[in-house]
């Protein structure tokens, strides 16, 4: 379960007898710290479908993975002339730097070089996050200029992660924006991720986020309207052009961590 999830099972009244300062805070720490959920007094955990904590073995192999996935991507572009590609990837290459590019991941200030990244000056602690990026700039950039927004379902070999997208971003968006004021979520969200409100939009609230210079997501939330029978939903929109940047994997990702970033954001906000 991710922390969202775990999150609605809380009573959400941030009393900190868990040890943790608010109910999110403690909800993270179950789904991704292995922290002890019986840790929360008004919480029922008889349902929690809990993952192994990090650090079991399944754990360490995906990690083990990923790691050399980090590396073989590292590999992938050490021949890549970054001033060559850089504004295609909506990126600077610094003149006295041709090693590296830099552009904003997330609202985040990152570096990307042959050696490494470095986001808001700080190596990622989850290397997913380094194999987008890696893939991101393994790519080059596109000459194709994108003409329509479309779902993920309309991209082709997606069938397996239209489920995956809607359980660890749409839904937890849907979730999060439910127990939050929008006018919180546009005034907190869209300065610090660079986003913007849509306008003339059918649904309650649209927005645009560059997740990357060139991987923009927009994300249409509807109101509950319970009257109708209708709970709340998200619906995430790429570029039609998005698999020239990055593979599905690391696409559904990339809508993950914004979920994950909307959350941290928002986390002192929630009703």
């Amino acid at each position: 379960m991710n922390p969202l999830e775990i999150f609605q099972k809380t009573p959400k009244t941030n009393c900190g007898q868990c040890g943790h300062p608010t109910c999110l805070a403690f909800s993270a720490a179950v789904a991704k710290m292995g922290e002890t959920p019986d840790k929360c007094p008004f919480m029922s955990v008889a349902d929690l479908a809990l993952i192994e904590p990090s650090g079991g073995k399944i754990d360490d192999l995906s990690r083990e993975r990923d790691l050399a996935l980090v590396q073989h991507l590292k590999a992938k572009i050490a021949h890549h002339d970054f001033q060559e590609i850089a504004a295609r990837l909506g990126a600077v290459c610094p003149a006295e730097k041709a090693d590296a590019i830099t552009f904003r991941y997330l609202g985040q200030e990152t570096i990307l070089s042959k050696n490494g990244i470095l986001i808001n000056q700080q190596v990622p602690e989850d290397p997913r996050d380094q194999i987008l990026l890696y893939n991101y700039a393994h790519s080059g950039g596109s000459k194709n200029k994108a003409d329509n927004w479309i779902g993920l379902e309309s991209l082709p070999n997606s069938i397996s992660k239209v489920r995956t997208l809607a359980v660890y971003a749409e839904q937890p968006i849907a979730e999060l924006f439910s127990n939050t004021k929008m006018a919180t979520v546009v005034e907190k969200c869209c300065p610090k991720l660079d986003a913007k409100q849509i306008a003339g939009s059918s649904a309650s609230v649209a927005l645009f986020f560059p997740v990357l210079p060139m991987l923009p997501i927009q994300v249409l939330f509807w109101s509950a309207e319970p009257e109708d029978g209708f709970d709340a939903k998200v619906k995430f929109l790429f570029t039609d052009n998005v698999l020239d940047y990055l593979d599905i994997e690391s696409l559904v990702f990339s809508a993950e961590r914004l979920s994950d970033r909307l959350a941290y954001i928002l986390e002192d906000s929630i009703e």
